[in-house]
């Protein structure tokens, strides 16, 4: 798709925008409103986009995994988060991170998440972690980039395929991890099989 992409279709986010200041700034001011329910809500935050996909695709598989360092990952077997080529046929990512997810940020009714609150989109998870770095495998290539609280500091970094497609979401949560907060990642997602690998000590 070599078009402007202020000419792109809006589904989920914003395709002209490339980071929202604003909206990170008002989730960082206000945790409690937005991640209500600590790491745990921003587990499911993140965990909610291939339970979309699986919910389109038949199923699927998504691991997370609790690093020693005290971050956490998500990895899913999905097509890889969109990614198109601009009218100069410079790679663009739907700026998922850094922009409000348009069906869910500003409605009252949204999606509650297995956490038991309101989903609100993955700019919640970027804003509210020191760093998150989102790796991409699609069918016409593969890249990574990294961000600090919501905001991009490279650009997409391409990285050799292997074979596979999916998407690996990677973040410091400004808050550790309380044991506690385990129990809502064993609840059932439609269609989608959660496994969690522990890696933490003790």
């Amino acid at each position: 798709m070599d078009t402007s992409r202020t000419s792109w279709r809006n589904t989920t986010h914003d395709w002209a925008s490339t980071v929202d200041h604003g909206h990170l700034a008002r989730i960082r001011d206000e945790p409690g409103v937005f991640a209500p329910g600590g790491v745990a809500h921003l587990i499911a935050e993140v965990v909610a986009y291939p339970a979309d996909e699986a919910a389109c695709g038949g199923g699927g598989q998504c691991v997370v995994t609790l690093h020693a360092d005290g971050s956490v990952s998500v990895s899913d077997d999905g097509r890889g988060t969109d990614t198109r080529l601009d009218e100069h046929g410079r790679p663009v990512k739907k700026p998922v991170m850094a922009t409000k997810d348009l069906r869910f940020f500003d409605d009252p009714g949204a999606q509650t998440l297995p956490c038991g609150h309101p989903r609100r989109g993955m700019s919640v998870v970027a804003a509210l972690s020191t760093w998150l770095v989102h790796t991409n495998r699609r069918l016409n290539g593969s890249w990574t980039q990294r961000y600090e609280h919501g905001v991009p500091v490279t650009d997409l970094e391409p990285i050799p395929g292997d074979g596979t497609t999916g998407t690996t979401v990677r973040f410091l949560p400004e808050e550790a991890l309380a044991a506690p907060a385990l129990t809502a990642l064993a609840l059932a997602w439609p269609g989608l099989t959660v496994t969690v690998d522990d890696r933490r000590a003790g």
